[in-house]
């Protein structure tokens, strides 16, 4: 995400339905990239437009503690609700599993929340390599990867 982009980001979003599942406000971009500048918990906080050069098609923020091995973690992952189900979810994860090999050698786990209610995240995460690791993070299962 930058400068060019950020409006562009504030037009993603998701069917009515999946909207508690990304954020509880409304566009989710919003409070994902307010958390960018306040770094909640002083973790990092880096915003990601998913695009395919010409558009954007979804967001996410990575949030890590530089130099950790396990406290990277995924918040707001969506999918505009125009391109989802073509496959951009599975190849932004894997493309961003690939930036943290390299980006961030330290990093050894990748984790993330899934809302209770969210069947579909759960599937999504879990056909991904992701694991349930049965622990609650902010009220909500989390999921989590090697790397």
């Amino acid at each position: 995400m930058n400068s060019d982009n950020w409006r562009e980001a504030l037009e993603l979003s998701v069917n009515a339905e999946q909207q508690k599942f990304v954020a509880s406000i409304t566009p989710p971009v919003a409070i994902a990239l307010a958390k960018a500048y306040i770094r909640p918990d002083g973790r990092v906080v880096e915003p990601y437009g998913i695009s395919d050069q010409a558009q954007l098609l979804g967001f996410f923020n990575l949030h890590y503690t530089p130099g950790s091995v396990e406290d990277y973690w995924i918040f707001h992952f969506f999918i505009d609700k125009k391109f989802q189900r073509s496959g951009v979810g599975s190849k932004a994860l894997n493309e961003l599993i690939r930036h943290l090999k390299k980006a961030h050698p330290s990093c050894q786990r990748l984790r993330l929340t899934v809302h209770p209610q969210n069947d579909a995240g759960k599937l999504f995460y879990s056909r991904l390599g992701f694991s349930d690791d049965q622990i609650l993070t902010f009220g909500e299962p989390t999921y989590s990867i090697k790397i």
